[in-house]
């Protein structure tokens, strides 16, 4: 069995001011760099096997910087990995994020995105950001997942390696608990550098255990 510690990067400067965020990258805000900290404090008694993250900077910067304190920071290999990217939003990238929510959920009635979240699956959501992006260059839920489940099949091939951080992003989480959680509310998303705990057993199936702490 698997247990998989899965962190929000820390706050960065889109998120700080509030715009769409996937592919693109800022650097971690000096909040984002406590934060990041913090949560390697609060897991540094985990003896990590690996940790892995996103390749885009700020997840891999979060990373590392949770890593150096870990009991097993001198034998922890980092890998950071395009298959556990953001969404990429296309069109809507670096878009105020208000703004952008309302040019894909409003033409299915929606104009606040934490109803769409509460009332819609986010595979739904996925497709809808596609279309609604003119060029259509979004990724839609089948691009998205054929993606994310490589990075997944990585980690089930992973021999000997039962405790795993994973640093990732907050729409990514969101989906990921959307797939594998159970009466989860995903409408509030995961905080900056929130810690959600998931399990993989030895047939490669998953599950949500802890969404969106702050500690362990």
């Amino acid at each position: 069995m698997k247990k998989i510690y899965i962190v929000r990067h820390g706050q960065t400067f889109i998120n700080r001011y509030n715009k769409m965020q996937g592919w693109c990258d800022t650097p971690l805000t000096t909040l984002g760099v406590e934060g990041a900290e913090e949560a390697g404090k609060n897991l540094a008694q985990i003896p990590f096997d690996i940790a892995i993250s996103s390749d885009l900077k700020r997840a891999s910067d979060t990373c590392e910087l949770i890593m150096k304190h870990n009991v097993n920071k001198n034998e922890l290999q980092h890998i950071a990995s395009p298959f556990f990217r953001e969404q990429f939003y296309g069109y809507f990238e670096g878009m105020e994020s208000e703004m952008a929510w309302r040019m894909i959920g409003g033409p299915h009635g929606y104009d606040d995105r934490h109803k769409m979240l509460k009332e819609e699956r986010i595979d739904t959501i996925k497709n809808w950001i596609k279309e609604a992006d003119p060029y259509h260059e979004a990724e839609n839920a089948q691009e998205y997942w054929e993606r994310v489940d490589q990075g997944f099949r990585m980690i089930s091939e992973l021999d000997g390696a039962e405790n795993i951080l994973l640093v990732t992003h907050g729409f990514t989480i969101r989906s990921i608990v959307d797939h594998y959680g159970s009466d989860i509310d995903i409408s509030q998303g995961p905080r900056n550098a929130s810690i959600t705990i998931m399990t993989m057993n030895d047939n490669g199936k998953m599950k949500i255990t802890s969404y969106n702490k702050m500690h362990v």
